[in-house]
């Protein structure tokens, strides 16, 4: 895919290295000369220096071929007028990063496909990191209102023998919550959960939930019997 990041700083550069170590065409806009020479000296990656809110910099930067625009500056501001040109020159997809919540409806009104909110997935990480190890994780969907986490079944877990029906009947397992895999670490099977499939210990549980609800389910699976 051939995908244009506008912001050369910590968060764009780290993409844009990514991206192309997966064989992707990338190009970096970038205001500051620094951070495009330094970008380019250790990749080789193509940077244009310049607003990438200018749409002679976004044609410079090949915005008529583009299959994906990536916005990662720190302004909200350059990100939306950014956005509404790449969807006027009917870029497909169009992601950004987003600092103040006060552009969400913006840049929804602007076409915008998908919105990273990095202050909300770094606090959300971090609680997960200080509160419950034994969760990860593994995807943010649905723009942020929702994220895909594994939990590991620790030994003596209360739910240890039990069915997913279950589980999923105790009186503080939210609704909001769907088990989508279940790994057994011990026989190495990975199985789609139905009703009747009992979980063992040491088993890693994949799921589907909102922020606030996985605390709530993290105490399900991790309560150890008496």
């Amino acid at each position: 895919m051939y995908i244009i990041i506008t912001g050369g700083g910590m968060i764009g550069s780290s993409l844009a290295k990514a991206l192309f170590s997966n064989k992707h065409d990338i190009v970096v806009i970038e205001t500051k000369r620094e951070l495009c020479d330094k970008l380019y000296e250790e990749t080789g990656i193509e940077v244009v220096n310049g607003n990438s809110s200018s749409a002679d910099v976004l044609k410079d930067a090949g915005i008529m071929k583009a299959d994906v625009l990536i916005a990662t500056s720190n302004d909200d501001a350059s990100n939306l007028a950014c956005s509404i040109l790449a969807k006027g020159y009917g870029v497909p997809q169009i992601i950004v990063r987003m600092r103040n919540k006060e552009y969400a409806k913006a840049y929804k009104l602007a076409g915008v496909n998908a919105i990273s909110s990095v202050a909300d997935l770094m606090v959300n990480q971090m609680m997960l990191f200080v509160e419950k190890p034994r969760i990860k994780r593994m995807m943010t969907i649905g723009n942020g209102k929702a994220n895909i986490y594994s939990v590991v079944v620790p030994i003596n877990a209360s739910c240890i023998g039990k069915t997913v029906l279950e589980v999923s009947k105790h009186k503080d397992f939210p609704n909001e919550c769907i088990l989508v895999a279940m790994y057994n670490q011990k026989k190495d099977i990975l199985t789609i959960p139905r009703g009747n499939k009992k979980i063992f210990e040491q088993d890693e549980i994949f799921l589907i939930a909102s922020p606030e609800y996985i605390s709530k389910v993290s105490k399900i699976f991790s309560e150890i019997s008496e």
